[in-house]
Formats: C-alpha cells, structure tokens, sequence
C-alpha cells in the first residue's frame, strides 16, 4: 500500500515532522521564506497532506489545483489564512493548533506591556548608541503598573493567562471584554465585564486578544486611541489587522496615548521604514509569541497529529471544521 504524500510548508520541529516521516511520504520546502502561491500550488498538486503557516494562502485555487487533499494542518492556532469554507464545500478537514501557545503568548503580551511601560527598547537603544550620559534624574520616566488598570480585549484562554499573570503579579484591576460573561475571570480575578469603550476610558494597559475576523478588522483606529488615557500603553499580541496602525502611529506621535508594544503588524514583516519604527514609544518585534522551544515543539505534536488524522480518515485531534466529517474526501 502506498504511503500518503505531504508538503510542509517550511520545516517545522523534529517532533513533528519525524512522526509524519514515520508514516508518509513528506517534500519539506527548504527556504526561509514560504513558497510562492504558484510553487505552493504546483507542490500540492497530488499531495493527500497539506501542512500550512499563516503565511500560506489556502484557497479555492490552491485546493482546486490538488485533487487528491484530504486535510490542511495549519501550524497555528489561527487560521485566516485558510478558507475554511471552501475546504469544507470540498470534503477537506482542516486543523489548527490552540492551547499550545496559551502560555507562552500569555508571556509575551506581558513582556510587551512591562517593556512598554518602561521604556526597555528607547533606553537600551540610547545606551548602545551612546546617549546615555550619566544618571538622570527625569531621564526615561516610565508607568507604574502596581494597581493600576488593566484591560483585555477578548478574554479567552490568552487573555485569561495574561490578565492573571498581571492581576496576581501587580494587583491589576482587571476590565475585559467578551462575547458574554466569563466566569472564571470574575471569580478569580475579580474581573469586570464592560463594553469596550468603558474598557479603553477606564484602562492604564489595553492588551488585545480578540481574533481576527469581519467584525474585528480595523478595531483599533482613531477614535478609539482617542477614548485611551493620555497615560495609556497599548499591546497587540493577536493579529496585526485588527489595529489602523497609521491611527496608531498618529497617536503615539501625538501623545493620544503613552506607549506601545507590537508582536504583530500588518503586513508582516512591516516595511523597515515604517513610521511605526521610528517612534521611540513602540516597541515592535517579529511574531515571537510561540518562539519558546517546548510551545514550538508542543505546536509540531498538535500539528502532526491534526495531518495523520486527516490522512488516515481519523477524526482530528483539533479540528476547525468538524462538519466536515460525513462528506470528506476518501
């Protein structure tokens, strides 16, 4: 019996890739950067697996142009960058990756809001480049963060571990917003369930963690940068696409608001001459919020598991659209 044949999109941990070794047929695409919409199609074509990043593109294109697929992996745990539809309407499974990333993104959303908030990056450039002269007494005033405020906007399982790192580590009061009422945020945190524009008001730190979709894009523009504290620091750890960053470039420049820390941007990588890097009060790094080796690795598990289920006709350990069992592709 012949083995499944798979693509993975870019090399991906051992633990991962070695168990889908062990049982398919697998073409790794050996570059840093993904492959071509076109090179992606014409590697697919008569693949029965499709292990996906979020800089792939699977599409109606893609998927007609590979008969044979019966499951896309996408080694995330968003998948905007799949149409799910489309897979669904052509007996595709697709899977995803959630709760590995959980803590590690939980970290870096808090690192940002520290980072932010203390002026880590504008210092520790001025100290490398020769500006830092002696111990100044108004130099690099940063925000306090004992008691203050804190507001997370989507309170799922990221938002949840960040708010209690921040709430059990600096005695935040905790403002969120959500879909409805999240219990084990009220109770172990003491939180509060507000409509956004009390959340921005009332917030000393806003970290954003809702997903991207229609209703979503473009949450974050000029009003509502103007509803923020003067004070306030902003943290984006979810999907760039969700903030106007002209609107947010604007009101770090003109002090509508204090500070903030990005993991994400739109696009990625964001253009080096962006306004966004030549303000010193934002604090941008590259999509490293899952970058811990044992999340990475954890990740390539979920990843694996979701491909060989969906090669061997199983039911995906972590599947995005469970519908699709009855009318999969044999």
């Amino acid at each position: 019996m012949s083995r499944p044949k798979v693509f993975v999109a870019r090399r991906i941990p051992d633990e991962g890739l070695n168990a889908i070794r062990a049982v398919c047929d697998v073409d790794v695409w050996p570059e840093q950067l993904p492959p071509p919409p076109a090179v992606l199609r014409r590697h697919v074509a008569d693949c029965d697996g499709l292990v996906s990043l979020l800089t792939d593109r699977v599409d109606a294109e893609l998927l007609d142009a590979a008969p044979k697929l019966k499951v896309v992996s996408n080694f995330a745990v968003g998948f905007n960058n799949v149409d799910v539809a489309a897979c669904t309407a052509r007996g595709v499974c697709v899977g995803n990756t959630p709760g590995a990333l959980t803590d590690a993104t939980a970290d870096i959303a808090v690192t940002l809001l520290l980072a932010a908030a203390r002026r880590v990056g504008e210092s520790a450039t001025d100290a490398k480049e020769g500006r830092w002269l002696t111990w100044e007494p108004l130099g690099w005033l940063g925000s306090d963060l004992a008691g203050r405020t804190l507001g997370i906007v989507g309170m799922g399982r990221i938002g949840f571990a960040a708010a209690k790192r921040l709430h059990g580590g600096w005695g935040m009061k905790v403002l969120y917003t959500a879909r409805g009422p999240k219990e084990d945020a009220d109770k172990e945190l003491g939180a509060t369930r507000v409509e956004l524009d009390e959340l921005l008001a009332r917030s000393d730190f806003v970290s954003v963690h809702a997903d991207l979709n229609p209703t979503t894009k473009g949450l974050f523009g000029a009003a509502q940068f103007a509803k923020m504290k003067r004070t306030a620091v902003f943290v984006n750890t979810s999907r760039g696409p969700l903030v106007d960053q002209a609107a947010l470039a604007a009101a770090l420049r003109d002090g509508t608001i204090f500070a903030a820390g990005l993991d994400v941007t739109d696009p990625e990588p964001l253009p080096t001459d962006h306004e966004l890097f030549r303000l010193p009060n934002c604090l941008i790094v590259p999509h490293i919020a899952s970058a811990t080796i044992d999340t990475r690795n954890a990740m390539a598990r979920l990843c694996a598991n979701n491909l060989l289920a969906g090669v061997g006709g199983a039911a995906l350990p972590n599947w995005v659209n469970p519908e699709v069992a009855d009318k999969r592709r044999a």
